[in-house]
């Protein structure tokens, strides 16, 4: 992980994916790129921010590990976010394993590395 990135405020409603249609277009149209343990499915979206959504596949764990680990994912993605390209949905879907932070950071970054969504 790259110690140059400062936390970047709010997590905001505008850059929230709730529609379950949105959520469905991005599983069904969406790029996919994948490293062990997550997948990031993206696709443009036309607009000036970038929007996300963190579903977690059936079956796992409690409801403490689930709520731990989409708080792991919102954080890493206020982390990178501004050095992310702009005008995209996305996606990061989390399987079950290795869940801490660092691994959280260390699997978004190369994603977003591997979908060429990181500004040069």
């Amino acid at each position: 992980m790259d110690t140059g990135l400062l936390k970047t405020g709010r997590f905001g409603r505008k850059e929230r994916i709730k529609c379950p249609a949105d959520i469905q277009r991005l599983f069904k149209t969406g790029k996919k790129v994948s490293v062990q343990g997550a997948k990031l499915f993206y696709i443009s979206n036309g607009q000036d921010i970038n929007r996300i959504a963190f579903p977690l596949p059936r079956g796992y764990g409690s409801a403490v590990q689930r709520n731990q680990s989409k708080r792991y994912s919102r954080e890493a993605y206020r982390f990178f976010k501004t050095h992310l390209n702009t005008g995209y949905d996305m996606l990061l879907l989390v399987y079950p394993g290795n869940d801490s932070f660092h691994s959280r950071c260390e699997q978004f970054e190369t994603l977003c590395k591997k979908a060429g969504l990181l500004r040069e």
